[in-house]
């Protein structure tokens, strides 16, 4: 679904403030580092603010454009589906509460911070799954859509073992309770998401079993 200003005018402003903030901060050290996250701090009720600029600036070029282009093809969706303020509310909450693991986890490490919007495109895409769990989610290198149901316990699946046992300095805390926090929000802003959700597979699986 098309992300535009006059159908998902939300999404798409999240979108172009989200761009235009990262590339600011890509030119601007100042910027780039007073908008991390810095747990630290947040723990000790320094920079609250980091939790929401965090979200709007990005690594590099590559971390910027994968995010955008996750977010690009699942906000529409989501956005259409669920409402326009329920969409804003949405990404503003799991921005925030994707980040706070982190905070509880790094809390006593001074030299940790963290950036990206991913928490809340994770959330995006979980809440976007909710209304067409068998929606095709192509990955790259990958050239099957797998459907979104089964993506979406493939990711939790990994984002749970990585958060534990990955070194690579990917924030995978942010994604797994990204994710987890676009559910339970979408369920909440939008109550019969959730039947409609196990009407779609239980139909799904009794057409295969026949």
């Amino acid at each position: 679904m098309d992300l535009t200003f006059a159908a998902t005018p939300i999404a798409f402003v999240i979108l172009i403030i989200t761009c235009i903030v990262s590339l600011v901060a890509f030119y601007n050290e100042n910027i780039y580092v007073q908008f991390m996250l810095h747990p630290y701090s947040v723990s000790r009720g320094k920079r609250l603010y980091g939790l929401i600029t965090s979200g709007f600036i990005h690594k590099d070029w590559m971390h910027l454009i994968f995010n955008m282009l996750s977010y690009y093809f699942f906000a529409g969706i989501l956005e259409t589906n669920l409402g326009h303020w329920q969409f804003g509310l949405l990404y503003m909450v799991s921005l925030i509460l994707s980040d706070l693991p982190s905070v509880n986890k790094h809390k006593e490490d001074y030299g940790y911070h963290s950036l990206g919007a991913s928490g809340a495109v994770s959330a995006v895409i979980f809440g976007a799954i909710l209304f067409d769990p068998l929606q095709p989610i192509y990955i790259m290198l990958i050239p099957i859509g797998i459907p979104g149901i089964i993506f979406a316990i493939l990711y939790l699946v990994y984002c749970n073992y990585a958060s534990k046992h990955a070194r690579d300095n990917v924030n995978h805390d942010a994604h797994l309770f990204g994710a987890l926090s676009g559910l339970m929000i979408t369920i909440i802003l939008h109550h019969q998401v959730l039947p409609e959700f196990v009407h779609t597979i239980t139909e799904k699986v009794q057409s295969l079993l026949h």
